[in-house]
């Protein structure tokens, strides 16, 4: 049985993401872009009116390259049983298959979340994470499903960036932690199991007085190492503007170009930072340029 399921996990790897805690999750859904949620939801409309039309006929249509295609936006349908019964995904290869005890990384049966919401509400959304091959990590998805008859039709899409106001809530995280023990929680912020590193999300702590950085969640090979005169791609002196500010504000911004550690892709970031004694604590979020 293990290792069946271990094989469904391989070959679903778009369709169905790895769960994140609830508050997170439901957090990252209220500030995701409403485009990709807007385009997903009309995907997911066509394909039920399809599917109300053709009947079992439109499986075809679902499973191929063509109009339920768009992007990285496909259509997959459940059979209320828990069988995959068509996909325009890589999960195609599980049609016919029964997925329905098939679980995420943190025991989270999502796919049983799924037939039970279609089961008592018509309708809904499941949210969860999982490898999105195109960034070769896990980061948070959402899908949208809607039962018809004896059939369940979703469509989903991925969150690429964390927002705003996750960053600054991760940074009082992190100065309360620098407040209590600074040497323990420079530790902790460098460790990947120690809750200061989610998806594109990481805290960065960097000595005023020699301009070293003590902690860094995304790239471990700066710890160590003297930042004052790094430069981002525009030439940009952001750490120094970075030290400068904190002295004169409670908590403050900075925005420059970085490397956004899940797409791989250097990409517009607004850094939050504040001083506590002679530490420089900052947490930073991603932005579409």
């Amino acid at each position: 049985m293990k290792s069946t399921h271990a094989l469904i996990a391989a070959s679903i790897l778009v369709v169905m993401p790895l769960s994140a805690p609830a508050a997170e999750t439901a957090e990252r859904i209220a500030v995701a872009p409403a485009s990709d949620s807007a385009a997903a939801k009309a995907l997911l409309e066509r394909a039920v009116a399809r599917y109300k039309a053709d009947g079992d006929a439109a499986f075809a249509a679902f499973s191929r390259a063509g109009e339920f295609l768009s992007g990285d936006l496909y259509v997959y349908a459940l059979g209320v049983d828990g069988t995959m019964k068509a996909s325009g995904g890589p999960s195609i290869t599980l049609i016919d298959r029964n997925i329905g005890d098939l679980k995420d990384a943190d025991g989270k049966p999502f796919i049983r979340e799924m037939l039970d919401g279609a089961r008592t509400s018509g309708a809904g959304t499941v949210k969860y994470r999982w490898l999105n091959p195109q960034y070769g990590k896990s980061v948070p998805k959402v899908v949208h499903y809607q039962a018809v008859g004896e059939v369940i039709i979703a469509v989903g899409y991925y969150i690429p960036h964390s927002s705003a106001d996750q960053a600054r809530s991760m940074l009082w995280r992190a100065v309360h932690e620098m407040k209590q023990e600074p040497e323990a929680a420079i530790r902790t912020f460098n460790d990947l199991n120690g809750g200061f590193v989610q998806d594109d999300l990481y805290v960065f702590v960097i000595d005023v007085d020699d301009q070293r950085t003590l902690a860094h969640g995304a790239q471990p090979r700066q710890i160590g190492k003297t930042v004052g005169d790094l430069r981002d791609p525009d030439g940009k002196l952001f750490i120094q503007e970075m030290i400068r500010l904190s002295a004169e504000q409670d908590v403050a911004e900075v925005d420059y170009l970085w490397m956004n550690p899940v797409t791989r892709k250097t990409e517009k970031k607004v850094s939050y930072v504040k001083r506590v004694g002679r530490h420089l604590v900052g947490v930073g979020a991603y932005t579409k340029r």
